[in-house]
């Protein structure tokens, strides 16, 4: 945004005593624009969400309010804005009513730092990574607030399984993102793109074999500290009723619900700022894509996109898979995904010591993995294929009607 500012200002022939007042503005429209973008995207999200629910489900899913029940995001959240918003008479008030809010700004905070494109970003950190991992801590508090200052038994149960797994699965996820920090050599997400090229295979998940394992390590332990399914033991809506929320009504309710399906961004966009090339064009340098605002508009699009194809695979995952027990959740994290993570900054810290050795050597390893992603990609869409021909009666493609 400061980069922004300083444009702005040497376009309009401003001198510097406007800057402070351009910069505060302009915070201010980041601001405004995240909080919309992010309540835009969760209520979309949840209808989009619902509608591959019910098809895989065999079901049809929201089909009434608007064209294809669109609008039905937009109904319930005027639903929820008229219900009475109830205090249980036990609670603890204060906690019981500030832990929405927590739980909302912890996710809609880390929009500070995840750009949209060279230019829109709220703060380009040096410690963005950090920042992250911290701000979020906010959800953890948020959450266990929530359970214990409802003093019931299913929402004490939530509260506590919430904090055991995003505390633990914080670790794999710092870990694995380590293994991109390596070779980008800074924390701050706009250089970690700018030091990607806009070609596929110049994107860090191909920069080395560890680097694209730790994609999927990051992936997964995103989706348990995001509690989604196969994660989701703090909401078990089959054992917990629906876990630290249960005794929440109204607006209060809806702000996790907000907080979870703006999540499904956060996932989405951290991976796509540091495995998959962010907001990089193909055959675009940086400094010509700066200089255009269709350039930069066009690489927001790419952004999104490259987002929203995660956070469609994070939906289908939430309705393919089961449940896993407490245990197993947490045998996963410090038995498989924590010693993997570690395994996998040394033998990144391997590979960029030998690229510096032998340069020759990092661009046969992208192409390898990058032409193994295509044959894994062209397999999975055979088999797509070779079901739809072959199964047509198991198949329903007009999943929209």
């Amino acid at each position: 945004m400061l980069e922004l500012s300083d444009r702005i200002i040497e376009y309009f022939g401003l001198s510097h005593q406007y800057s402070l007042i351009v910069i505060v503005v302009l915070f201010f429209v980041y601001g405004l624009f995240a909080l919309t973008f992010g309540s835009l995207f969760a209520g979309i999200t949840s209808w989009y969400e619902r509608r591959i629910a019910g098809r895989m489900q065999s079901r049809i899913g929201p089909n009434r309010v608007g064209y294809q029940g669109f609008w039905q995001w937009l109904a319930d959240g005027l639903k929820c804005w008229f219900k009475e918003d109830i205090i249980p008479r036990d609670t603890d008030s204060l906690l019981f009513r500030i832990a929405p809010y927590l739980v909302f700004t912890g996710v809609l905070c880390t929009f500070v730092v995840i750009p949209f494109s060279p230019s829109v970003v709220g703060s380009d950190m040096n410690v963005g990574i950090v920042y992250i991992i911290a701000i979020t801590a906010l959800v953890v508090a948020g959450i266990l607030m929530a359970g214990w200052s409802s003093n019931s038994k299913w929402t004490l149960l939530g509260g506590i399984r919430s904090t055991a797994q995003m505390i633990s699965y914080e670790i794999p996820v710092a870990l694995s993102l380590i293994v991109v920090i390596i070779p980008a050599g800074t924390l701050s997400l706009q250089k970690i793109i700018i030091s990607q090229g806009g070609a596929p295979y110049n994107w860090y998940i191909f920069h080395n074999p560890a680097a694209f394992v730790a994609f999927f390590v990051y992936f997964i332990a995103a989706l348990a500290e995001g509690n989604r399914t196969p994660f989701d033991l703090p909401e078990a809506e089959s054992e917990l009723v629906a876990g630290y929320n249960t005794e929440y009504s109204g607006m209060r309710f809806l702000f996790f619900l907000f907080a979870e399906w703006m999540n499904l961004y956060v996932i989405g966009g951290i991976a796509t700022a540091l495995f998959l090339g962010g907001w990089r064009i193909p055959g675009v340098s940086y400094e010509v894509q700066s200089a255009s605002i269709w350039l930069e508009f066009l690489g927001f699009i790419i952004y999104l996109i490259k987002a929203l194809i995660l956070v469609n695979v994070i939906i289908w995952l939430r309705w393919t898979l089961p449940r896993l027990r407490i245990d197993q959740l947490m045998i996963m994290c410090y038995k498989y995904l924590l010693p993997i993570s570690i395994l996998l900054i040394v033998i990144s810290i391997i590979f960029t010591i030998l690229y510096e050795l032998f340069p020759l050597l990092g661009v046969v390893v992208r192409v390898l993995l990058f032409l193994m992603s295509l044959l894994i990609l062209g397999y999975f869409s055979y088999r797509v294929y070779y079901n739809i021909k072959n199964f047509p009666d198991k198949v329903y493609l007009k999943w929209m009607i």
